[in-house]
């Protein structure tokens, strides 16, 4: 009998945040390094959304436990905040305030999933998803994707992949850690499928405001009304607003789900901080100007980091159409000496860069893409020049 339980023990370690450590250690000891490995905006949090975190910690009320479910108010604003953003009409009483859009993917497949329900998990995906869905109890079944089909999944890919046991889809777009941002053809299309084969899909919207150029974001239940009743939407305010360390999210969805991951939740957390819920109630329910100003910089951020993996041999680049991460394929570069070291995967390659180059990438092992990598752009825009002219300058 094991001390850790097989379940647990399990797990695969986040491969995004262990990168961001080892960088940050590295910082904490003197050296220079660059760290493209963290999802989150390098922006502070906007004013009146901290102000709003001020006066509640002040309030005694916000000092005791509220509902599980999440707060009145912020259920309400969430309904009304999706029907604005996306179309989606929904109640507050189908919304489920989680702590991060993390729990919120982990709360949809624990609610969903039975011992062996396959769920279809197109590839490269966010390191999390297969891990929420074994510990679940679900079988994710991977569809890859490259650079050449935009790193969408098809129709025809996904009946493919359907099988008797077959009980979710998960769809995302805007897509971490590719960039792709599916047309609104393609999302109905997906969603019809879905529909006609009972299938339940779980769509996480976390980069819904971040599309650029001719790209925007489509929601599928929106599209698709008919799938409102086999659809959990993911959310949170830790892309939009810059409050990754804030820990809201939610989850959206028939009454009886939400009734259900409502139950979970009030065995395991309990509400979500009311500080916090408090400040992501001042997030929806404001306007999008500060919004506008951080997507209108992830543009240019992902256009100048595009532009200089370009530049490098035998690195090839789509341009990122939402989220802020650039996902190259560094295919031709493996195999090639790099100052003494010869590496065959993207995982080594990483390990070069990051103790030659000082610069810390998430190789696509990760993701379920071996021979790419993801960079974030959500820094500032000497840091991006500095660490992407640096790789330039290793694998030249």
């Amino acid at each position: 009998m094991g001390r850790i339980s097989q379940r647990i023990g399990a797990i695969a370690p986040s491969a995004t945040l262990a990168v961001d450590a080892k960088a940050k250690a590295l910082q904490a000891a003197g050296e220079d390094v660059v760290g493209f490995g963290a999802g989150e905006p390098d922006f502070p949090t906007p004013e009146h959304i901290v102000e709003a975190a001020v006066v509640a910690a002040r309030d005694p009320k916000m000092h005791r436990y509220t509902p599980a479910a999440g707060l009145p108010d912020l259920r309400e604003a969430i309904a009304t905040k999706t029907e604005r953003d996306s179309g989606f009409v929904t109640t507050a009483a189908q919304v489920l305030v989680t702590n991060g859009g993390k729990h919120a993917v982990y709360a949809a497949f624990q609610t969903l999933c039975d011992e062996g329900d396959e769920v279809i998990c197109p590839a490269p995906y966010w390191t999390t998803y297969p891990e929420a869905i074994a510990l679940a109890g679900g079988v994710p079944v991977v569809i890859d994707t490259t650079e050449e089909t935009g790193f969408r999944v098809t129709v025809e890919q996904l009946e493919a992949a359907r099988t008797a046991r077959t009980k979710v889809l998960l769809f995302v777009s805007p897509d971490n850690p590719s960039g792709a941002v599916y047309p609104p053809a393609e999302v109905e299309a997906i969603g019809r499928w879905a529909v006609e084969h009972g299938i339940w899909v779980v769509t996480d919207e976390i980069y819904e405001h971040l599309t650029y150029g001719p790209h925007a974001f489509t929601s599928m239940p929106t599209l698709v009304p008919d799938l409102a009743d086999q659809c959990v939407v993911v959310n949170g305010v830790a892309k939009t607003y810059a409050m990754t360390g804030w820990r809201v999210g939610w989850m959206i969805g028939p009454k009886d789900v939400i009734a259900a991951a409502t139950n979970l939740q009030s065995h395991s957390t309990s509400n979500v901080a009311n500080v916090a819920q408090k400040a992501a109630l001042a997030a929806v329910a404001g306007d999008l100007t500060a919004v506008a100003m951080m997507r209108e910089a992830f543009e240019r951020r992902g256009r100048l980091m595009h532009g200089l993996l370009s530049e490098i041999p035998g690195v090839s680049c789509l341009e990122p159409q939402g989220a802020f991460y650039c996902f190259p394929s560094f295919k031709d570069v493996l195999g090639r000496e790099i100052r003494g070291h010869r590496p065959q995967t993207t995982l080594e390659l990483a390990e070069v860069i990051l103790n030659e180059a000082k610069v810390a990438v998430v190789p696509g092992e990760a993701f379920g893409a071996p021979g790419y990598a993801r960079l974030s752009f959500a820094l500032g825009d000497a840091d991006l020049e500095k660490g992407v002219r640096r790789i330039q300058e290793l694998l030249a």
